[in-house]
């Protein structure tokens, strides 16, 4: 019997239909709808209709390789997941540059343009977990940053946020925190040699009001520490405090660093119902650098 390259082509196929079948029959397939569906059964929470989170690019028919969790799927993060095998992306923050992921107004920028098609070239697909990851009880993103700076067993209980720790100064708990974060952008408002014992922790964008407000004004507070906030709000009200004689100081992480460890333990949540493929936590790289500070 002579073999032809068609006769070899249909035998190929037929084959690779017979181990597709036998690993959907092992559960060693999985499509992006099917992981997502995962999550919405798993958040503990009813799936509200009013929310960012969802599938934001790609095919839910797309079948999954690997799925990465980050903090914000930047083009640096989407080429790294590429790179790993990972074509399904949980990032908490947007994809396209606003909190709703409007591309309308992107039609015809390179930039967008570029990710895009980067994106359809390499079969990813983008689901946000933003609301519903913070809704959750715990709250996802708290949960994991508690975890990553060892904050866990200084909660105040029944308090969200809120943390009690033994007197050190602003200067060595801002240290601390960087180190434990691989923070290099960190921003720091009040005197170096403060004593810290009361904290209060908005993970992500905060504003004073009506965020944190009360919280700021307590004068059991020592420190409030946020991913980032507009100057002429929070930061500008902590130093009218310092100026009016209240001994307060303010830890800007910047938005990134400030919720990462929150998608570190996405990534660890998802393995114990994605066991199809890996889940891996993919960090997004921290934007800012700084020169020396003089001070401090």
């Amino acid at each position: 019997m002579s073999i032809t390259r068609r006769s070899l082509l249909m035998a190929g196929a037929a084959l690779a239909s017979t181990w597709n079948a036998r690993a959907q029959n092992r559960g060693d397939v999985i499509i992006a709808k099917q992981v997502a569906d995962r999550i919405k059964e798993h958040v503990g929470i009813p799936w509200a209709t009013d929310t960012v989170d969802g599938i934001i690019i790609g095919s839910p028919g797309i079948t999954i390789s690997g799925v990465a969790t980050t903090m914000m799927a930047t083009l640096d993060v989407l080429q790294r997941a590429a790179a790993g095998g990972q074509n399904m992306v949980i990032t908490h923050e947007p994809t396209f540059y606003s909190h709703q992921d409007a591309t309308e107004p992107l039609a015809k920028d390179p930039t967008f343009l570029a990710k895009r098609e980067f994106i359809a070239a390499h079969e990813i697909v983008v689901f946000r977990l933003h609301d519903h990851w913070h809704r959750m009880t715990p709250d996802g993103i708290d949960q994991g940053m508690r975890a990553e700076l060892g904050w866990a067993n200084h909660a105040v209980e029944n308090s969200a946020g809120e943390f009690a720790f033994p007197a050190s100064q602003l200067r060595e708990f801002a240290a601390a925190m960087q180190a434990r974060l691989g923070a290099r952008s960190m921003r720091i408002v009040g005197d170096p040699k403060l004593p810290i014992r009361r904290v209060i922790a908005r993970w992500g964008y905060a504003s004073l009001m009506p965020d944190l407000i009360n919280a700021a004004a307590r004068t059991d507070v020592d420190l409030i520490v946020v991913g980032e906030t507009r100057e002429w709000e929070l930061v500008e009200y902590v130093q009218d405090q310092i100026a009016a004689g209240a001994n307060k100081a303010l830890i800007v992480l910047n938005h990134v660093i400030s919720e990462q460890a929150g998608m570190k333990y996405c990534a660890k949540w998802m393995k114990d119902f994605i066991p199809e493929v890996p889940v891996e936590f993919v960090p997004t790289q921290e934007p800012f650098w700084q020169l020396k500070s003089s001070r401090a």
